[in-house]
């Protein structure tokens, strides 16, 4: 049986877990959008993006800004300072195979050039 930790649902991992709520930061990266933008670039109902935003915005992801009746969100760079953290060690283990590739990719190239 699997247990839901209370508040897990508002960590960024859990945030970004969901495809939906990772095409909404998508769009954000160019810049705010209100409310109604956001959903209008979605086939699913207005409720459900709010839902979306509104998990994105507990675990620290959005900004949200009110004009009147009208809502704003934008992305909240440091939201995802947790997650940089934690890719960070996976960044230079990438950059080390990459460098080793290379190093066997120019060794099987010079080999071929020597013939």
């Amino acid at each position: 049986m699997v247990t839901k930790e209370v508040g897990a649902d508002r960590t960024p991992f859990a945030a970004i877990a969901d495809p939906t709520r990772r095409a909404i930061l998508d769009h954000l990266r160019a810049g705010e959008l209100g409310a109604g933008e956001i959903a209008d670039r979605f086939p699913v109902s207005r409720p459900a993006i709010a839902r979306h935003v509104r998990v994105l915005r507990q675990a620290g992801l959005l900004k949200e800004r009110r004009d009147a009746q009208k809502r704003f969100y934008s992305l909240e760079p440091q939201g995802l300072a947790e997650i940089d953290r934690w890719l960070e060690p996976y960044r230079l283990y990438w950059a080390a195979r990459l460098t080793e590739l290379k190093a066997v990719a120019e060794e099987i190239h010079n080999a071929d050039t020597d013939k």
